[in-house]
């Protein structure tokens, strides 16, 4: 086994496929918040709503598994869990828009949440090209 390579403590690399995919989710996450950036779209709406994002949660929920019990597991769980606390915001701030007081408080919230999606992508797919688990 090479020493470079981080793996779990029972001693299991991740399978170069399932690195591969997480790459690809990271991707698909990364094109909608562009595509909410640069399009008509919001950030939040394009990530919660778009086609990419949501056939890269799929992606995630199909092929966990194969990365169970290594370093890479941390990756697809940071992914997932990204894809639904922004459904969450996105929903408490559709319920806060939905009264005159709550409307920039829900404002807020999406242009947090944008944000922090910015941020979760990036630091995610930064330390999966450096083979790094999310949470260590």
């Amino acid at each position: 086994m090479n020493a470079s390579l981080p793996s779990s403590s029972d001693g299991r690399a991740p399978l170069p496929s399932a690195v591969t995919i997480a790459h690809v989710v990271y991707a698909l996450h990364a094109a909608a918040i562009v595509v909410g950036i640069a399009g008509t779209a919001t950030v939040v709406g394009s990530f919660v709503g778009s086609v990419p994002s949501i056939v890269a949660v799929i992606l995630n929920y199909l092929k966990r598994s194969d990365a169970r019990g290594t370093w890479l597991e941390s990756h697809y769980r940071w992914q997932i869990r990204t894809f639904w606390f922004a459904i969450f915001w996105v929903i408490v701030a559709l319920v806060l828009f939905v009264t005159l007081i709550g409307i920039p408080i829900a404002a807020a919230i999406l242009i947090g949440v944008s944000l922090w999606l910015v941020y979760r992508i990036a630091r995610g797919w930064l330390r999966l090209q450096d083979r790094r688990p999310m949470y260590a």
